[in-house]
């Protein structure tokens, strides 16, 4: 029997050590790959991806140096500056985000941090993009107390901050923040009640102990974050990472299943770089624990595959998007997904490899 058959698949932990991820993305690709499908397929339907919609708020002139970042006004990229956007013409995006397919219709600010001048809208912008029956996830860089609570209170479900890479590698990429004040965003952000969305970027030039230290920070926060954003470098010319080697695929991939493994009850999300992913390399990253994805045109300021492309390969690998239920609390939503669960594997295609 492999290490990877031995494996606890479904522990929650939040005590992982650089030494035991590393071993995670040193066992043989198909048993990692193996043992990340069994712990997926015991809390989710390996057939159901989440669908979400990512627009752009407010676009450049963020005085932040994130080396891999278009909109940072220390690079000259070419990115059009656009102020926060009218109420009314993100509305008209979400409607269109949630005609196409999306669940959670998620909004992203270049901001170091939002002015209190711009909290009226923004907080406006997530009651009535949840008035249309979507989910609602926000981008705006560091939050202070007040500013978590003013989001919650408008009934914003998620709040996305990347820690980015590991803490090691960190000052390598950004130096106009610290990971401590992402810790600290992150912190505000459940202690106001809202749910964590929260990854990272590979491919930045970074190696494997980074990757596993990123996701051992992850891993090891208090409560893992409910979604979890695996980005690929999308290298964009003027940025100091534009000429950056790129990531074997199969690295990627692991990153993917590692990630799964490790937080079991966590959506793992395909997010930046699937403009560059073949269908076939999707296909084994939703074989390997990813089951949410960003949907439509564009990622904030970089492509992303078409809308169509998207449904057609779903329908190619038998993939239907997850439906957005709303559930009275927690113990509900944890009953829905059992059920979910139990409903699959009594399905005669399901081998219960535990056994």
């Amino acid at each position: 029997m492999t290490a990877a058959q031995q494996m606890p698949a479904s522990e929650i932990r939040h005590d992982w050590t650089r030494q035991q991820v590393l071993d995670l993305f040193a066992l043989p690709f198909n048993d990692l790959l193996f043992t990340a499908q069994q712990v997926h397929r015991m809390h989710f339907d390996a057939n159901r991806v989440q669908v979400s919609t990512l627009c752009s708020i407010k676009t450049g002139a963020c005085p932040e140096d994130c080396a891999y970042c278009p909109q940072s006004a220390r690079y000259d990229t070419g990115l059009e500056r656009e102020k926060l956007m009218e109420v009314e013409k993100v509305l008209e995006e979400a409607r269109a985000a949630k005609a196409g397919g999306a669940t959670r219709f998620c909004m992203g600010a270049a901001w170091r941090s939002p002015k209190k001048k711009d909290m009226p809208y923004v907080t406006q912008m997530v009651r009535e993009v949840k008035a249309l029956g979507l989910e609602t996830c926000m981008t705006l860089g560091m939050l202070k107390d007040e500013q978590a609570a003013e989001l919650a209170e408008a009934g914003l479900d998620y709040y996305n901050h990347n820690l980015d890479t590991s803490p090691e590698y960190y000052g390598e990429i950004i130096t106009t923040r610290t990971y401590q004040d992402r810790l600290e965003t992150l912190d505000r952000v459940r202690a106001a009640g809202m749910k964590v969305c929260a990854g990272g970027i590979v491919g930045m030039g970074e190696g494997e102990k980074d990757r596993a230290g990123l996701l051992m920070q992850l891993a090891n926060l208090p409560e893992h974050p409910e979604s979890v954003p695996i980005n690929m470098l999308v290298k964009v010319a003027g940025t100091p990472l534009e000429t950056e080697e790129d990531l074997d695929p199969f690295e990627f991939i692991r990153c993917i299943a590692v990630a799964r493994i490790m937080m079991p009850k966590s959506h793992v999300r395909l997010s930046a770089g699937r403009e560059e992913m073949s269908d076939e390399m999707q296909s084994l990253a939703f074989l390997a624990g990813a089951n949410s994805i960003f949907y439509g045109e564009k990622l904030l300021t970089t492509a992303n595959p078409e809308t169509n492309e998207d449904m057609q390969l779903f329908a190619r690998l038998g993939i239907q998007p997850e439906e957005y239920r709303q559930y009275a609390d927690d113990a509900e939503l944890e009953a829905d997904l059992n059920a979910q669960v139990s409903e699959q594997q009594n399905a005669p295609y399901f081998y219960d490899a535990a056994k």
